[in-house]
């Protein structure tokens, strides 16, 4: 059990670096509101504000979670992954025939896996839904008969199931990593992660506002540019490598790590934002006022936390 973090003094200046950050944004956006003139101008500063709002509410259930212990992130992330997965198979072309599929995804699979982390076996977490749900779900779909764009639907609902929830699942699964001489500190580890990759979110998109001109992907994505790519991942990168110290890692492996994170993060928000397109919506809910759905907020972190996860173990254990 992962102890209170104000007992860890590491994590407090974490947090303590977090919360600054968050009054200084807070802070920036209230002065440009006041000083900047014309319409385009304000109705960037009003999204802006209302996205610093929301990661005020984002960074204290986090705390609180964190607070709480393992139980807490873990259903902390087991609640995101059920959410993000309502919202991505909302898109999907399911039929009547898949519902009896979906219910096992939603009430024992995605539990199961989350269970599974909890007690650390790895062995069967790490398998659970690529081998197991992926045979099972297609041929209880089978059992029902309707054979109707059967292999498009059982894709989605696969890819989704992947994504939501075996790839996010890997973050709280760092919790049981038993890194030689981190031991009971697996929680900073978690932070660095989460840290890392959404501070490279928001500083691709701080970039690609102010400097942003060349687009990556203008079909997909029309807000990436190579301006906000590079700033937002150098900088990212930059503030992981300072923060070596609350890791396991040296100061390069570090800037490796989170290089990494930053990369697979793009990636993701990248990819998810294809499928958006695909679908012809702009984000996958509405549930967090600025950012769109849950999956839009965690898209980075589902395709970078499974890597982490195996490169630390892989190489720290």
């Amino acid at each position: 059990m992962i102890p209170l973090f104000p007992s860890d003094p590491e994590l407090v200046w974490l947090f303590g670096s977090l919360a600054a950050l968050l009054v200084m944004a807070t802070s920036a956006g209230l002065i440009l509101k006041v000083s900047l003139s014309g319409e385009a101008a304000q109705v960037t500063m009003v999204n802006v504000m209302v996205r610093v709002r929301a990661w005020w509410v984002l960074a204290a259930v986090f705390v609180t979670a964190l607070a709480i212990g393992d139980a807490g992130l873990l259903a902390l992330f087991g609640l995101a992954s059920f959410l993000a997965l309502r919202e991505f198979i909302t898109l999907a072309p399911t039929r009547r025939g898949d519902h009896r599929a979906l219910c096992w995804i939603f009430f024992v699979i995605a539990p199961l896996q989350y269970w599974l982390v909890a007690r650390g076996w790895y062995g069967f977490f790490s398998i659970l839904i690529p081998v197991y749900a992926f045979l099972f779900l297609p041929i209880r779909s089978a059992l029902i008969g309707d054979s109707e764009r059967f292999l498009e639907r059982t894709a989605d609902i696969q890819w989704g199931l992947m994504v939501c929830v075996y790839c996010l699942s890997h973050a709280p699964a760092l919790l049981t990593l038993e890194i030689p001489g981190y031991e009971g500190e697996s929680a900073k580890l978690l932070v660095f992660l989460v840290l890392v990759t959404e501070l490279s979110d928001v500083l691709q998109f701080v970039w690609g506002k102010t400097l942003g001109r060349r687009r990556i992907a203008p079909t997909i994505s029309p807000s990436k540019t190579w301006e906000g790519f590079l700033g937002g991942v150098g900088s990212a990168t930059l503030i992981g490598t300072a923060l070596w110290w609350a890791t396991p890692f040296t100061p390069w492996q570090a800037a490796g790590m989170s290089l990494v994170i930053t990369l697979l993060g793009f990636a993701g928000g990248l990819t998810l934002s294809a499928i958006k397109r695909d679908r012809g919506v702009k984000d996958y809910g509405a549930l967090i006022e600025g950012h769109g759905g849950v999956l839009d907020r965690i898209d980075s972190l589902c395709f970078a936390a499974p890597v982490f996860f195996h490169l630390t173990r892989y190489f720290f254990t």
